[in-house]
């Protein structure tokens, strides 16, 4: 089974909030939406900015874990090396 690891933020280099789904459409529509309490609905981080997709979803956890473990702007030049203006990648999900 494939996995994602992905960032949403509140706005350009605001909130950041790391995670994996083995759906990403569907968790980044929950994040949108504000479907699930807690720390997303709480500071607004509804703007899928950056992904990745694994093969494995035991990979796409361990990269989770790596990723959580960075420093803001580490973060925050992963999401600009791929997404410099900070589009809602949400969009171009199939």
């Amino acid at each position: 089974m494939t996995g994602f690891v992905y960032i949403v933020a509140s706005k350009a280099r605001g909130t950041l909030y790391t995670g994996v789904t083995s759906d990403l459409a569907r968790r980044a529509y929950e994040h949108r939406e504000g479907l699930i309490p807690g720390f997303t609905k709480k500071y607004g981080c509804k703007m899928l900015v950056w992904y990745e997709e694994h093969f494995n979803v035991t990979d796409a956890i361990q990269r989770e874990k790596s990723v959580k473990r960075y420093y803001r702007q580490w973060k925050i030049n992963l999401i600009e090396a791929t997404n410099p203006q900070w589009d809602d990648l949400y969009e171009t999900l199939a």
